[in-house]
């Protein structure tokens, strides 16, 4: 048998066959040796905490500019003007283009000249004097920040202590600024302000140096944090016992919930109350009418500071973990009336309410019960 010659359309269909694998092949070379390498490029990048990045991306915008220089003669060589050259006919669209360029030309030297600044946010605490009519709230939508951290800042609780000619500080982002003290770090830091440590690393005008730390005396702004409210002045009562002359009060039997917040906790046979969480640690009030039969810190069983309601009718409630409490062993006490502050007392890992339905010894699901 003889072999059978190609034709041209056969080597041309193996030629366009071996281009494919050959580019294919080189395509994934590539690929391997780029993820061999990316790491690192990115370890270099991140050193002490990208440190060098930005010189890494001030030489690939320089080497751009000088690609985009080197192409534009390149590609934009100068060109025969139309009717310049003898024996070269005029171009009517050519001429009429250069036209318009003269036209361009001419308005554009009777306009004044114009330098546009980008706006640089701001690096530091600013003094803001108060104008006549002012609020709290215009003052924040001209800074770009919320209210709260104008009042935090200045320590002020409302319009009323905004005077005409007063100075208060504004900070640049929404958030606390804190005054760095010995043995503080950025996750101390975020902690106690409620926030995350990242966005104080990423704020560019913190002063963090290599392995994150802080020089004292310095300002760190944190965003996003919430301020350290204090808690009301109110005294916390310590007793705990029952004044059996005083007469019973018998509350409605219907129930109302204590604060306000997301439940953090439900009821469960190993959790016998429900959790209220509220970071700003708003204030409790009784869920029905009656007696307080316990009030402070009786004991170490993890409640904490609470306030313990008989309610006459065979129902106890109780309110653990505050902060502190406005009533008293003995004290009468309305539906709704403010018996505390919400707070982390006790065994607590943040700011809730614990709170509990009890009858006959036992603890029942508040939200059977509440309205």
């Amino acid at each position: 048998m003889h072999k059978r010659e190609l034709s041209n359309r056969d080597w041309l269909f193996l030629y366009f066959t071996s281009l494919k694998r050959w580019f294919l092949t080189r395509t994934h070379t590539s690929g391997m040796v780029f993820e061999n390498h990316k790491s690192s490029v990115v370890d270099l990048l991140l050193w002490k905490r990208g440190k060098y990045s930005r010189y890494a991306v001030h030489f690939g915008v320089f080497m751009l500019i000088i690609l985009s220089v080197i192409s534009s003669g390149i590609v934009g060589n100068a060109q025969i003007v139309s009717g310049s050259y003898p024996g070269i006919p005029v171009n009517p669209l050519v001429s009429a283009a250069s036209q318009d360029q003269v036209e361009v030309q001419a308005v554009a030297e009777q306009l004044d000249p114009v330098t546009i600044i980008s706006e640089k946010p701001r690096d530091k605490v600013i003094e803001h004097e108060v104008l006549s009519g002012e609020t709290l709230s215009k003052i924040a939508e001209q800074y770009g920040i919320s209210v709260d951290t104008i009042k935090w800042e200045n320590n002020i609780q409302s319009d009323s202590a905004l005077k005409t000619g007063i100075k208060i500080r504004i900070l640049p982002v929404s958030g606390v600024a804190h005054k760095i003290k010995e043995g503080d770090t950025i996750y101390s830091v975020a902690k106690k302000y409620k926030a995350e440590a990242q966005p104080i690393l990423d704020f560019p005008f913190n002063n963090v140096g290599d392995n994150l730390a802080l020089s004292i005396g310095d300002t760190l702004i944190v965003p996003d944090g919430t301020a350290i409210e204090a808690p009301k002045s109110r005294p916390t009562q310590y007793l705990a016992t029952r004044d059996a002359n005083l007469p019973p009060i018998t509350g409605g039997g219907q129930f109302v919930m204590p604060t306000v917040g997301g439940f953090s906790q439900y009821y469960s046979w190993y959790h016998p109350g429900i959790d209220i969480a509220n970071r700003g640690a708003p204030s409790v009030q009784a869920s029905d009418g009656g007696r307080v039969i316990v009030a402070g810190f009786v004991d170490s069983s993890g409640y904490g500071n609470r306030v313990i309601i008989d309610h006459g009718n065979g129902y106890q409630t109780l309110y653990a973990h505050l902060s502190a409490n406005y009533v008293s062993v003995g004290q009468s006490v309305t539906k709704g009336q403010v018996i505390g502050q919400m707070g982390s007392t006790g065994r607590s890992t943040g700011t809730h309410l614990h709170f509990e339905i009890r009858s006959g010894g036992r603890q029942l699901n508040p939200l059977s019960f509440v309205k």
